[in-house]
């Protein structure tokens, strides 16, 4: 039995359908659905069991020898969100209990990070899992600084040589995009968010820019196919003796500008690109520049490529937005 937390949403609804597809029985999300179309993302899945958070531990400790591995991909990952008491219960808290059980019950624990950890940028983006490192962090917002914190108290337990799940990774996710993130609304990825203008053969305008460094629209980010990241958690599956604080992106900054193009270019159309004013709460919290260092993942072992950026967007693009069933 594999239980994917947040099993329904984005990326957790992503690794579910690979499990299946790999031949993985026993899948079990944990998730709230609600009253949007968030369901579909796992519609077309065999599942064990859809268990609410709630009654997710009473469920794990219930097939307690049953289950193999714990994603935990449920978080609140609004990057806007203001209400930190429920970003803490649901970031950091819910991950601690989740680390308890899995080390207490010998039951590996994948879980995700993010890039948002880094802050601006300053320090760079080395994925150095050490407590000195993940301490001298300075995330931008609410949702990094959670992050960051479970980052820092799974450094103080592997320093401290306190007890670990036996195969445990954090998973420093950078720009995702891809299928099944349609109901994150304004969290979409920028892809998602121009298509229907690309596919109306529209203007998309893109965010000006406001630091010297970066032309209008030429910010840079490292976007990564969600089918890559995927692929980086099915790898840990099947090499357990690997543990650590990974970065998973493509490893190539890309701008915004190559973003919008490859989308038009998707469709065989040319590419027709504005700028308009950044709201101005987020022009003191803006990053310019994200690049992730893939070298601790290839030391050990990933050896996979990382989708580009043209070929990601074009399968995003045909295989699914330009679809009328556009999930996985």
């Amino acid at each position: 039995m594999i239980i994917v937390t947040g099993g329904a949403g984005f990326i957790g609804s992503n690794i579910v359908a690979a499990l299946e597809k790999a031949g993985k029985k026993d899948l079990v999300v944990v998730d709230e659905l609600g009253s949007s179309d968030k369901w579909r993302n796992i519609a077309k899945r065999e599942l064990c069991a859809v268990v609410s958070p709630e009654g997710m531990f009473d469920y794990m400790k219930a097939h307690a020898d049953e289950v193999e591995a714990v994603i935990h991909m449920g978080a609140i990952s609004a990057t806007t969100e203001t209400d930190a008491d429920l970003i803490i219960r649901t970031n950091f808290t819910l991950s601690w209990h989740l680390w308890e059980f899995c080390s207490l019950y010998g039951k590996r624990f994948i879980y995700a990070s993010s890039a948002a950890t880094y802050g601006d940028g300053s320090m760079g983006f080395d994925d150095d899992a050490s407590l000195e490192h993940v301490n001298a962090l300075r995330p931008l917002n609410a949702y990094g600084w959670s992050k960051a914190l479970f980052d820092r108290k799974v450094a103080r337990e592997v320093k401290e040589g306190r007890p670990v799940p036996p195969q445990y990774a954090g998973l420093k996710f950078f720009n995702v995009y891809g299928p099944n993130e349609y109901h994150k609304g304004g969290q979409k990825s920028v892809v998602a968010h121009i298509f229907p203008q690309v596919k109306a053969n529209e203007t998309v305008k893109l965010f000006k820019s406001y630091h010297p460094d970066y032309r209008d629209g030429w910010q840079l980010r490292d976007f990564v196919w969600v089918g890559d990241c995927v692929d980086v958690v099915l790898w840990l599956l099947e090499h357990p003796e690997v543990s650590g604080l990974f970065n998973v992106g493509s490893g190539k900054a890309r701008s915004f500008h190559d973003l919008a193009k490859a989308a038009f270019h998707a469709l065989g159309l040319q590419e027709k690109i504005a700028y308009r004013e950044m709201p101005e709460e987020l022009r003191g919290k803006y990053q310019y520049y994200t690049q992730a260092d893939l070298s601790r993942l290839r030391v050990a072992g990933y050896a996979a490529p990382m989708t580009s950026l043209e070929d990601g967007v074009r399968r995003y693009v045909q295989e699914y937005l330009d679809r009328e069933d556009s999930y996985v």
